[in-house]
């Protein structure tokens, strides 16, 4: 985290470092520490400059971009083990980009070490959380706004391992106290462009809590018509600036055409306060002791720097949602794509004593390589698993190798979709180059359309290159065909035995390639799914379908 001033809150942090409990005896066995790791600076243009540095130096820098201002040293001790921890546990982030971590809230923000934060630093050095063994996945947040919440209240489907509870914090106070002012037109804007559909944002009113949040607000006039309270503020964030919604812990009132957020807190809440842990040292806290209080049950171990051999860390155990979240967007650029988005996904880097090297239980996250929006990088492992398994299952089916990699890029809006893919949004996928791009993931599982998504898409990876010159319908056919059914629990997956309608005629190109509306797209896919069923039923190979 950076320095915790105003405009620290007109920006959300959020980071996964977590630190752990009292620290072990120096006898304890250490987890490796890397001797460099590779940073990708975001250049102005996009794109990003790789520059090597000494892990430990790395820290240095990452306090000094994180960091409350004027904090005490335990304060800084206890980022940097948590800073070094959320390193070690996040093998999987840049792997695709060709480095390890960005410099940005995606990962960890990087500003010039000052003398505290290289005394911090050093003073900790190869000091790690570690939970069962491996380097725990931990986050961090600007500031929990009075009580800290557990993974799966901020993304749905997320592990809620016991070193990440909710729980009161009397050292944050429920610090900063924030109101945000806006319209109905602003505010319906920045829900079209999360892809809710609809001519008039009628009325948004709050319709349940958990741990004091708002979980799910009630949205009239658009479709869907629910939304919960982190997508509202990802959404609005993303579109009209970070420095509105700066937490879910909020009261809404409406006042005419105008929509008033008053709240307290800022970033998702999850793990250790930034705010809470510097007000804790200021008490006289030590370093371990803030730990142990935001992440009870985790163990530190150190010092264990490494030499110059590629070091293996084992992956964190249990990580919320996956791999982890991002760091919440914090301010002033949060909305700085990582790839089209902040590229959530990608991973440290493996290679001899270059950065850091995942171990066997990471393989997946090398051979699916997933590009997310930053709050939804913790569904990574979720998702990665889930693609794992349509792959294999599907490469069985068509008698094809695996491909490795697989590349899954979730477009952060739907605009963003249209213009990678020239697609229309109700497509929901597409292939291109090689890659499969998708709507935002909050749109498809909200129509309930994640999982056929994928696997429609990974049809087209692995048939397009046999079929790319037939007839579109041949192609979509196969897409559809191949994606199969939910399978009834403990069954294999059945490939349908379709009852194609005998009459029905092949859709032309256009009507796949150019839908004017997504009723005529559906007609289209219905039509080139029986043609193709048909074909099959008679006997034929995929691969002979004409």
């Amino acid at each position: 985290m950076k320095v915790l001033t105003a405009a620290l809150f007109a920006g959300l942090i959020l980071h996964n470092p977590a630190p752990r409990t009292p620290a072990t005896s120096a006898s304890s066995p250490a987890v490796g520490v890397p001797s460099v790791v590779r940073v990708g600076i975001a250049k102005p243009g996009g794109g990003y400059t790789v520059t090597t540095l000494p892990f430990e130096t790395y820290v240095a820098r990452v306090i000094a971009g994180e960091a409350a201002r004027d904090s005490q040293p335990a304060a800084l001790e206890a980022l940097a083990i948590t800073i070094r921890t959320f390193a070690l546990a996040n093998p999987g982030r840049h792997r695709a980009d060709g480095f390890d971590l960005c410099d940005q809230t995606h990962c960890q923000v990087l500003r010039p070490a000052t003398a505290a934060t290289e005394r911090a630093a050093q003073a900790t050095a190869g000091r790690v959380l570690v939970y069962n063994g491996a380097a725990a996945s931990v986050y961090y947040t600007a500031s929990c706004g009075g009580r800290t919440e557990i993974p799966s209240h901020v993304w749905p489907g997320s592990d809620d391992p016991p070193f990440l509870p909710s729980q009161e914090d009397d050292a944050c106070q429920g610090a900063p106290a924030w109101v945000a002012e806006i319209d109905g037109r602003n505010l319906a804007r920045a829900l079209r462009a999360a892809g809710f559909a609809g001519d008039r944002l009628r009325d948004l009113r709050v319709e349940s809590h958990h741990s004091g949040r708002v979980a799910k607000l009630k949205v009239e006039g658009l479709r869907p018509d629910e939304i919960s309270g982190q997508d509202l503020r990802v959404a609005v964030g993303r579109t009209l600036g970070w420095q509105h919604i700066q937490s879910t812990a909020f009261e809404l009132q409406r006042r005419g055409d105008t929509y008033r957020f008053s709240g307290h807190g800022a970033g998702h809440g999850v793990g250790l306060c930034v705010i809470g842990s510097a007000r804790l040292a200021e008490r006289g806290v030590a370093a371990d002791a803030i730990l142990a209080r935001y992440f009870p049950g985790l163990q530190i171990l150190g010092n264990g720097v490494a030499s110059g051999a590629t070091p293996s860390i084992p992956p964190a155990s249990p990580s919320p949602r996956g791999q982890t979240p991002p760091r919440e967007a914090r301010g002033a650029d949060p909305k700085r794509p990582v790839s089209p988005t902040p590229a959530p996904g990608r991973g440290l880097t493996s290679g001899p004593a270059r950065g850091l090297a995942p171990n066997g239980a990471n393989l997946a996250l090398s051979t699916i390589l997933v590009t997310l929006s930053d709050e939804d990088e913790g569904e990574r492992a979720v998702i990665v698993q889930q693609t794992l398994r349509a792959r294999d299952e599907i490469a069985r089916a068509l008698g094809v190798p695996a491909p490795s990699p697989v590349k899954l890029r979730f477009h952060p809006t739907t605009d963003d979709y249209e213009r990678g893919t020239d697609r229309a949004w109700f497509t929901s996928g597409a292939l291109v180059g090689g890659e499969l791009h998708l709507l935002p993931l909050a749109v498809l599982r909200e129509r309930g359309v994640l999982e056929r998504t994928i696997r429609h898409e990974l049809v087209h990876l692995m048939t397009d290159s046999v079929l790319d010159r037939r007839s579109q319908w041949v192609r979509e056919g196969a897409a559809i065909y191949f994606a199969g059914t939910k399978p009834i629990p403990g069954e294999p997956r059945q490939w349908p035995p379709f009852r194609p309608d005998p009459r029905a005629s092949c859709p032309a190109d256009n009507e796949l390639l150019r839908p004017v509306s997504i009723g005529a797209l559906a007609n289209a896919y219905t039509r080139a799914r029986d043609c193709f069923a048909k074909q099959i039923a008679a006997g034929k190979s995929w691969r002979d379908v004409h």
